[in-house]
């Protein structure tokens, strides 16, 4: 956890630094306000950080006032930072172009870039408050001849990464739980990240997930936010929610599919889903429930559909483009060798900004069908 705050910490420090020196011109003639620009955006590299101790210290409001600044200050200093390096890139150009050509093209200094870079960029952050709103259902159908005979379809809707917390609270919530009722889902699953940080004050909000109730039960697994929530608290909110935890378990519900979940954080990894998957090989669907969107080679075709979420299908665009780095399952459905396949959940909710940009938060209906009735239509 060090390693990762020192290279957050490092990483967030260079955008800031890399923001000052853009628009530093903008106070050119004002010493005290460069100081004060300055004074600023060192608060706002420690803001995360404040934030989470403010958390532990009881002051809902302070915390939550402190939380919304912060956050969404990171969502506008990244689009602020990828527009710096591509006015960067442009002015390069063009000072080739005007060397080469002997034209004049624009150069990009004074204040008048800056300022119409930073209205940019506010335009931009307003769309993303704007399509965080806009919850999409996304769908998906699987036709298979691995349901018993009797059973032609199963409805399974999936939520992932809602991050219930400090600005993700009841009214989205409550959007949320409507929009899975009116899907009717069969079973309802979660892949992590439901919580984030202190959930303290929001066990009540469990009631809403009480109130669904699907024919075949719902089933969660804990992602990395659980952890830092603490994983007992938890478990205790999402069990009080009506959702079995599958923390390395595989269950065969109502005779129909089997269902395999493990932890974000399982102690032998790949080893451990081997021989859970393994243990479920009995000619019904198997549907696997990981937090990340990562596969190992050795279990294809022995699960037929992964469900995952954690990417949040980076969320403000362009930072898709460093998380498809680390996780090329990035968002939507993918074909896996021997029969299995993986879909990544873009997330139900949002972490840090409450933006999004290029990539709305959904709901996934997954609709599985049985072949034979296929083959008959």
């Amino acid at each position: 956890m060090l390693r990762f705050l020192l290279v957050f910490l490092s990483i967030y420090s260079l955008m800031h630094a890399l923001f000052f020196l853009r628009v530093r011109v903008l106070f050119s003639g004002s010493r005290m306000g460069q100081r004060a620009l300055i004074l600023f955006l060192i608060m706002m590299i420690f803001a995360p950080l404040i934030c989470r101790t403010l958390e532990k210290t009881g002051y809902e409001t302070l915390t939550r006032a402190a939380a919304f600044i912060g956050f969404n200050w990171m969502g506008f200093i990244f689009l602020a930072f990828s527009a710096i390096l591509l006015m960067g890139a442009a002015q390069s150009f063009f000072y080739a172009i005007n060397t080469i050509a002997r034209v004049n093209l624009p150069s990009f200094s004074g204040k008048t870039p800056v300022l119409f870079l930073l209205g940019a960029v506010i335009l931009l952050c307003v769309y993303g408050f704007i399509e965080a709103r806009n919850l999409k259902i996304e769908t998906l159908h699987i036709t298979t001849d691995k349901l018993p005979p009797g059973t032609d379809r199963i409805r399974i809707v999936q939520i992932s990464d809602i991050h219930l917390g400090l600005l993700v609270r009841e009214a989205w919530l409550k959007i949320v739980a409507e929009k899975i009722r009116s899907l009717n889902p069969d079973m309802l699953v979660s892949t992590g990240d439901v919580v984030d940080g202190d959930i303290h004050h929001l066990s009540e909000l469990s009631d809403l997930f009480q109130e669904i109730r699907p024919r075949y039960g719902k089933y969660a697994v804990t992602g990395n936010h659980e952890y830092y929530a603490g994983l007992e608290q938890s478990s205790a909110f999402m069990q009080k929610a009506g959702f079995v935890m599958l923390r390395g378990e595989a269950k065969t519900a109502n005779s129909l599919i089997n269902i395999v979940g493990v932890d974000d954080r399982s102690g032998d990894g790949s080893a451990q889903e081997f021989r859970l998957l393994s243990s479920v090989q009995n000619g019904l669907f198997t549907l696997f429930l990981k937090h990340r969107p990562a596969a190992s080679e050795k279990n294809f075709g022995l699960f037929d559909l992964q469900l995952s979420g954690h990417t949040h299908g980076g969320q403000i665009f362009p930072f898709r483009f460093v998380t498809s780095q680390f996780f090329p399952y990035l968002k939507g459905y993918y074909e896996l060798p021997n029969g299995s396949g993986i879909y990544t959940n873009r997330g139900t909710g949002t972490w840090g900004p409450q933006m999004r940009i290029l990539s709305p938060p959904e709901i996934t209906v997954i609709e599985l069908k049985r072949k034979s009735l296929s083959l008959q239509r």
